[in-house]
């Protein structure tokens, strides 16, 4: 440890000595580490005013912010995809996976969590269960299921978060026989990377930035 002088400006309520009005500036000794010691001195040779306590910290805050900066760069980024499993004639029909395939997901689902690729996944009932809303001229109509082409309907989905579409294409390459009744290669998925608020450039202001992280801390407080 070595000893250092700080300029230390003196309030209404603290000041004492003799000669000392609020406002003044007094010098005090004080007993610096090594690298309050190295930010003093960057201090002197930048500066021509007395060094505060208060320009050490900001120095340390932006030290600080500089390397968790540096950090974060360094960390893997990551997307989120999601995997949409297109649907059959079975599905359609109502036809249930048997214990097998449940088995066999529950066991996929598993690895995906603890690999930290899950973030959520459903299945969905057949079209004849839903419905569609059209629009056209500003003008809504509904169109009741069922849906013809059930090649094109979706029959369940997962949200992924991966490094890479590569790895993404990876882990469905792996996916159990997803369709009842069928053989791999009966069954399609497809793989679809989410926009993110970033991909809006400047149209996404801070405004809607803000809003939009309200309500996804919404969101997760309700999980």
């Amino acid at each position: 440890m070595g000893g250092g002088r700080l300029m230390l400006p003196v309030s209404a309520e603290h000041r004492g000595g003799a000669g000392v009005a609020a406002g003044d500036e007094v010098e005090v000794k004080t007993e610096l580490d090594a690298e309050s010691r190295e930010a003093t001195a960057a201090a002197r040779r930048n500066f021509s005013q007395p060094v505060s306590i208060r320009r050490l910290a900001v120095r340390r805050i932006i030290r600080g912010w500089l390397e968790t900066t540096a950090d974060d760069q360094t960390q893997e980024h990551t997307m989120r995809f999601m995997i949409l499993l297109k649907s059959n004639d079975e599905i359609e029909a109502s036809v249930m996976p048997d214990e097998k395939l449940l088995a066999e997901m529950g066991a996929f689902n598993e690895e995906l969590v603890n690999a930290g690729i899950m973030l959520s996944g459903e299945g969905l009932r057949p079209s004849s269960k839903g419905a569609r809303v059209r629009f056209s001229g500003g003008k809504p109509s509904v169109v009741d299921g069922p849906f013809a082409e059930s090649k094109d309907l979706i029959a369940g989905f997962w949200m992924w978060e991966c490094g890479s579409m590569e790895e993404a294409i990876e882990w469905v390459k792996r996916v159990p026989s997803p369709m009842p009744g069928s053989g791999p290669s009966e069954a399609e998925i497809e793989i679809r990377q989410l926009v993110e608020a970033d991909d809006f450039g400047e149209a996404f202001t801070p405004q809607m930035r803000e809003q939009e992280e309200l309500l996804r801390s919404k969101l997760a407080s309700k999980e």
